[in-house]
């Protein structure tokens, strides 16, 4: 039995990285011998174990053969005769394909180390095409390391448009899309994440909503087009925070388009915002209403959690409500957005709000002051949420009459901002 150090943790450590996490592969073992020594299976498709000390995998070598369709249409071999070499072939880039001694000798089979120094993200072999998983694998790597210089070899990129072409990438499933689309988010540039994809042309496969985008133009005399300003959103959401459920919402809000300035105005005009008036949804137009149920339905299809959604749909649905309101600066209506946000009672989706609102609004072009419009709307949380019940002079009010009461001393104090 042999023990490898292998993947990500050997990458990270020649990149001068801090290593997170550590894998290692087993040659010349088989389960019994495995369990026998302590190591925990977990493994369902392949014989992987955790070491009952430490709990990092250490998984048994393995070969995988193609017979069928999709990324779970591989037979494994992982029988004691399996060589390193072997195993480290199957595996997607030649800088996750090395392998290190426990006495720390690198075992470079596949030129990682080179194409490490290179700043090149390339596949081992031609079996790269088998598993579609690795068209998004390559795309999150490019994420990760795009500041460090790393590009996608284009022998590569050509691997990975063959493999749209063979019909491949449709045989995903969205549920692991996401996965590696929300670890994307994650990562330090998630912008490449999507330019990859469109880069080997299998963004319209896998997110045609967001590929339509780059066909359209922000505006009628614009040579720009609103994939290229959803993009720039999300690198501006970047720049503020690390939540990728903030990201997410920035880089959706374009799927938006339709929510015109001719519906700002029906709703500003309407009392929608205004007490014992019709919800705020009823005063948004049409147009706001058709980009929020295609939001819902890009949501859904791509398995995104509810509070990913969720915090998109807000940004559609009021950021030019918010900017308006903070430009008019009445107290009433900027008291609307935050009640319509449920502000003093999710104050941390609240905060989401207001990042996802200044991604949006630096990212436009020409650029709008975001800057001023949080710090309106911080300003006004903050003058509300210090109100309660105990402000009330008339003890005696219960129920809505309370409510009310609360409602106007909050405004009140907005007002005096």
């Amino acid at each position: 039995m042999k023990i490898y150090l292998v993947g990500g943790a050997v990458r990270d450590k020649l990149l001068g990285l801090s290593v997170k996490e550590r894998d290692y592969v087993v040659v010349g073992a088989t389960p019994e011998e495995m369990t026998a020594k302590g190591f925990k299976p977990v493994g369902k498709d392949f014989p992987v174990f955790l070491h009952p000390k430490t709990h990092e995998q250490y998984a048994l070598a393995r070969t995988e053969r193609k017979i069928r369709a999709g990324y779970q249409g591989f037979q494994f071999n992982a029988n004691p005769s399996v060589t390193l070499e072997e195993d480290l072939k199957r595996r997607d880039l030649t800088i996750n394909a090395m392998a290190e001694t426990s006495h720390g000798k690198l075992i470079d089979l596949f030129g990682g180390g080179d194409d490490l120094k290179a700043r090149v993200l390339r596949h081992v072999s031609p079996s790269f095409v088998e598993d579609p998983v690795r068209v998004l694998r390559v795309a999150r790597f490019a994420a990760r390391y795009h500041a460090l210089g790393f590009k996608v070899a284009e022998e590569t990129l050509l691997l990975m448009k063959r493999m749209g072409h063979l019909g491949e990438v449709d045989a995903l499933v969205m549920e692991r899309v996401w996965q590696e689309f929300e670890t994307a988010l994650r990562e330090p540039h998630p912008e490449q994440f999507i330019l990859v994809l469109r880069q080997c042309e299998a963004l319209g496969k896998i997110f045609p909503e967001l590929e339509a985008l780059f066909s359209m133009p922000v505006g009628h005399d614009s040579h720009e087009r609103r994939g290229e300003s959803a993009l720039r959103m999300l690198q501006q959401a970047v720049r503020i925070t690390g939540d990728p459920v903030v990201r997410f919402a920035a880089l959706v809000f374009e799927c938006g388009f339709l929510v015109s300035t001719q519906s700002v105005e029906t709703f500003s005009r309407s009392h929608a915002l205004r007490r014992n008036e019709k919800k705020c949804g009823q005063g948004e137009g049409i147009e706001a209403k058709e980009a929020a149920t295609r939001l819902r339905t890009f949501c859904r299809r791509i398995c995104a959690p509810r509070l990913y959604g969720a915090l998109a749909l807000l940004g559609i649905r009021y950021y030019f409500f918010y900017v308006r309101a903070a430009e008019k600066g009445d107290a009433e209506e900027i008291y609307g957005i935050l009640e319509k946000l449920d502000a003093f009672r999710r104050p941390e989706r609240f905060f989401q709000f207001l990042n996802v609102c200044c991604a949006i609004g630096q990212g436009i072009i020409p650029s709008r002051d975001a800057t001023e419009a949080v710090h309106t709307f911080r300003a006004a949380f903050q003058a509300g949420s210090v109100i309660s019940a105990q402000h009330v002079k008339d003890k005696s009010l219960s129920g809505s009459a309370l409510g009310n009461a609360i409602r106007a001393l909050r405004i009140e104090a907005i007002g005096k901002l």
